[in-house]
């Protein structure tokens, strides 16, 4: 399978100003956005996280991979959205569209309800954005 994705500079800078005032602006630790290879294509954070970008990538599209698999042996097309809690950080995982992965880190402090709202929003806004090339 190729997961090739094809962005533009102008693009990609405006999946960061999305990103940014979006996500990290409401106090998420770390943004990627990854194709289902685990490429990463975006990659932010707030300057005070030291994580392995590149195995998380990886792990979050074999792990999208794995749970979508399971989600087909129950007869549901796809997961749509995962998440992840952890005492300190917890991870949340959107598809953004056929070949685009979302991951979101973020601590205890954000509410995971006004995090899904805001990930909702701006995935609708990258969804237009890919979409009008």
């Amino acid at each position: 399978m190729d997961f090739t994705v094809e962005l533009d500079e102008r693009q990609f800078e405006a999946i960061e100003g999305i990103l940014t005032g979006d996500l990290l602006g409401m106090g998420v630790t770390a943004v990627l956005l990854i194709d289902l290879a685990g490429n990463i294509l975006v990659k932010l954070d707030n300057g005070h996280t030291q994580l392995d970008n590149y195995s998380l990538a990886a792990l979050a599209a074999g792990n999208f991979g794995a749970v979508s698999e399971m989600a087909k042996l129950i007869g549901e097309e796809e997961f749509s959205l995962l998440f992840h809690k952890g005492q300190k950080e917890s991870i949340h995982f959107s598809r953004v569209n056929q070949d685009l992965l979302l991951v979101v880190i973020f601590g205890k402090d954000v509410s995971l309800g006004f995090l899904r709202l805001k990930v909702a929003d701006a995935i609708g806004k990258l969804q237009r954005l890919v979409r009008s090339g």
